[in-house]
């Protein structure tokens, strides 16, 4: 069995205040952003060195359709990109997500592949869906179309016709190639991607916003994205700290993170919610 066998997103946003997780920048609905794209990886990474670490919502919707720093032909194709960037990742340094993947994206580029993919599960219901089929995967074995369809067409019910359904699921093999997890152009065969400091961080954090604290944020479905197993995944933990990404204290089985530099913007309540 595949070290990710169940991955259980509605679980981990279940009895957590609607208000909270829309304001830390989570999105759900019957909608997402994989009908029409990928998580755009390239585009992400070509605004966010654009901007670096300042600007506001409106300077990064400047960047993008005045001074075309995503090099798009029209103004069209400028506005559609700005909207598909803001569904993925909010592009709002306001929302606690996108400010920590901002200042997160700099640190270290082989991060960026797994950050782009767990900030888009985060804000894409229709990516989500697509979770627990690869990494429920074991390293190596392939992901077939057949499956990718039965597995959807379960969660998704009949929402989609088979046309709109094939894209969503074109597009979230493409992402899920992109991230690292997947290979190949027409066989699609799961890989094992490597657990970064930078990244390890991003996923307890997110867990951490969806109301997870302790070691429960080394067993969510964020977690579950890096392919490590919770106490493998403790040590990657303890090299973010080392960074300075995050504070870890650990006495015996209790284990307390958080992250005072990503979120220390944010009030208490707001970015950590009330304990």
């Amino acid at each position: 069995m595949p070290l990710n066998s169940c991955v259980d997103f509605m679980a981990l946003f279940r009895g957590v205040a609607e208000a909270r997780l829309t304001s830390s920048g989570f999105r759900w609905g019957d909608r997402g952003t994989h009908t029409s794209r990928t998580i755009m990886l390239d585009e992400l990474d070509a605004l966010l060195s654009r901007m670096g670490a300042g600007g506001e919502r409106r300077d990064y919707a400047f960047v993008v359709t005045e001074e075309n720093c995503l090099g798009k032909q029209t103004a069209a194709t400028r506005k559609l990109s700005l909207q598909r960037l803001r569904e993925l990742y909010a592009l709002d340094p306001e929302i606690p997500m996108f400010r920590a993947l901002r200042d997160l994206w700099p640190i270290d580029t082989a991060s960026h592949p797994l950050l782009a993919i767990l900030a888009a599960l985060a804000r894409d219901p229709l990516l989500r869906a697509t979770a627990s089929t690869v990494l429920g995967t074991a390293t190596g074995d392939e992901v077939s179309r057949r499956r990718f369809t039965e597995d959807m067409s379960r969660q998704v019910g009949g929402r989609f016709n088979d046309s709109t359904l094939d894209k969503i699921i074109r597009n979230a093999s493409s992402s899920w190639t992109q991230s690292g997890h997947l290979e190949g152009r027409v066989r699609k065969i799961r890989c094992q991607v490597q657990a970064t400091p930078v990244a390890c961080a991003y996923a307890l954090l997110l867990a951490y916003l969806a109301g997870r604290r302790g070691r429960l944020l080394f067993e969510s479905p964020f977690a579950s994205v890096l392919d490590t197993p919770p106490d493998d995944l403790l040590l990657v933990a303890a090299e973010a700290k080392r960074l300075g990404l995050l504070n870890l204290k650990q006495s015996g089985t209790t284990i307390d993170v958080t992250f005072p530099d990503l979120l220390g913007h944010y009030p208490r309540t707001a970015a950590y919610g009330t304990t």
